[in-house]
């Protein structure tokens, strides 16, 4: 086993932003409590974007009003063409204008769409569900789409990610003594056991999810994702801990007490 010193981190976190702008009307949610994906967090004003939506369906009726007697002109045209009443360039303009009053309609459609996603946006909705942490604005505020400052953030917490450090040279020295026998890895996920801060074995055990392809060249060590379950939330995002992994067994190794293993006067 080795002991590697890490911080906790949330499995998952969301930064609440709007996607429209507008005066906030209303918070929906109590600051560090659960909230559930999907549930409304806030209310922006959406009397401005509901004018939008019903002129974008006024917009939509009249579109479609004006297909029909184009497309009848139409039809009456092409069997008058048939008998040489009208020219072809009459007939052909007569179908231009059906089609373009179809194309219209369909965008006005994709107009009524658009109006319609900005009225619901209105209403800012978490994107995931976890802890929620303190909102950053209050009712009355001012907010604008895709805002640099979050309102809010969820940090989900069951599970949490335990981030350990481990130097490039163990890792290397690890490989070098599983490739040649001396340590034998087992089946499955690597088992990991967590120290708290206070010195306490945390209850629930962990596993070691994988390690960073690259390493850090500031301090010359490789970062180990382990998953923890955390039902009672004692983990928390930034805690200090400390991680005994479990990274190899000596198959033909002699397990003796501590105290009767002594030194050489050289050291060995």
């Amino acid at each position: 086993t080795v002991e590697l010193t890490g911080r906790v981190a949330a499995s998952l976190t969301a930064e609440v932003r709007p996607q429209v702008g507008g005066i906030l009307r209303k918070r929906l949610f109590t600051e560090g409590a659960d909230v559930k994906e999907g549930e409304v967090l806030y209310e922006i004003d959406p009397a401005p974007y509901q004018a939008v939506f019903n002129g974008a369906k006024a917009a939509v009726a009249k579109a479609e009003a004006n297909v029909e007697p184009l497309r009848l002109k139409a039809d009456r045209y092409a069997e008058l063409l048939q008998s040489e009443a009208v020219s072809k360039q009459d007939f052909e303009d007569a179908d231009a204008a059906r089609k373009l009053a179809i194309a219209e309609v369909d965008a006005a459609k994709a107009s009524l769409e658009t109006a319609r996603i900005n009225l619901e946006y209105t209403k800012v909705l978490a994107p995931i569900s976890g802890r929620i942490g303190r909102s950053a604005v209050t009712d009355g505020a001012l907010v604008t789409a895709n805002q640099q400052v979050p309102l809010a953030t969820i940090q989900k917490l069951d599970p949490a990610f335990v981030d350990v450090t481990q130097s490039s040279s163990e890792m290397l020295r690890l490989r070098r003594e599983l490739e040649s026998g001396l340590l034998s890895r087992g089946k499955g996920e690597a088992k990991v056991e967590l120290l708290l801060d206070d010195g306490s074995k945390y209850a629930h055990p962990g596993t070691m999810k994988f390690s960073e392809a690259f390493v850090d060249p500031g301090i010359g060590s490789v970062t180990l994702r382990n998953l923890f379950p955390n039902p009672k939330l004692i983990l928390l995002p930034g805690m200090f801990v400390r991680a005994a992994l479990t990274e190899g067994t000596v198959e033909q190794g002699i397990l003796v007490p501590q105290r009767v293993v002594t030194r050489t006067p050289d050291g060995r």
